[in-house]
């Protein structure tokens, strides 16, 4: 059995539970704590490395992080504070999360790319070939792009145009809940959306993840495209699962 440490940052909070990544199951009840008001890199380590020393961790660790990450360094800031563009969060979160003489690494990915792994190794997308989306549809929109099970990182798909402006500003859950959408009335900006996606990288399957997937059978049976259409299985676990199969390799 591989243990490894999984850490879901998000806008609202941050939480984690030590996983084995053979079977995809969370070893220990999740621990959350709400993220710091200013989001700032050094206050949002130190509060991950709370999650860490709740359950006394010296091992591998994997973080999913809600922006554009390569090579571990933060590229982007849509949903998070501006002083992160351009961190080395990797080297950040090793040195927060890797004290007390623990010899641990750490795993730093894109968010939504880590919930997509997770649908794919454990949830609705298991098995499955050919070019699929996972999108994560709550505060944003999150998308994971995967060809034949191969990952392409950092799409952030929730931001491309539609109607001149972001696509999850008018399309998330967010946006639903923001202007008191019926169901009905928001699926029909959602295939819009769905639409445009199908468009541009003609998927044959969509994983519909995030906080609205909850509801799928509310608005799926309006949504009117040609791939397929698919409720995400690993739901609000997706993103700890996720991220610690992102650092898997630590344990191989």
């Amino acid at each position: 059995m591989k243990e490894i440490l999984g850490i879901d940052i998000g806008g609202s909070g941050i939480k984690g539970a030590p996983v084995d990544v053979d079977t995809g199951t969370l070893l220990a009840p999740r621990f959350r704590i709400p993220t710091p008001g200013s989001a700032k890199p050094g206050p949002v380590a130190e509060t991950t490395a709370k999650i860490a020393s709740h359950f006394a961790w010296c091992g591998p660790i994997g973080c999913g992080f809600p922006a554009v990450v390569q090579a571990g360094v933060i590229r982007s800031a849509a949903n998070i504070n501006k002083k992160w563009i351009d961190v080395d969060a990797q080297a950040l979160f090793t040195k927060a999360l890797c004290v007390d003489g623990c010899n641990c690494q750490v795993v730093v990915a894109n968010d939504a790319d880590v919930a997509g792994l997770a649908e794919m190794t454990f949830g609705a997308g298991k098995g499955r070939k050919g070019v699929i989306l996972v999108l994560t549809i709550g505060t944003g929109i999150g998308s994971a792009l995967f060809v034949d099970g191969v990952l392409v990182p950092n799409t952030e798909l929730g931001h491309i145009e539609l109607g001149g402006v972001d696509a999850e500003s008018r399309a998330s859950d967010a946006a639903r809940q923001r202007e008191r959408l019926s169901w009905k009335r928001w699926a029909k900006r959602f295939n819009r959306y769905l639409g445009e996606l199908e468009y541009l990288f003609s998927p044959d399957v969509f994983i519909l993840g995030g906080g609205a997937s909850k509801y799928h059978e509310k608005f799926v049976p309006y949504l009117s495209v040609r791939a397929e259409l698919l409720p995400a299985q690993t739901l609000n676990e997706a993103g700890i699962i996720g991220a610690a199969l992102a650092a898997r390799h630590l344990s191989e």
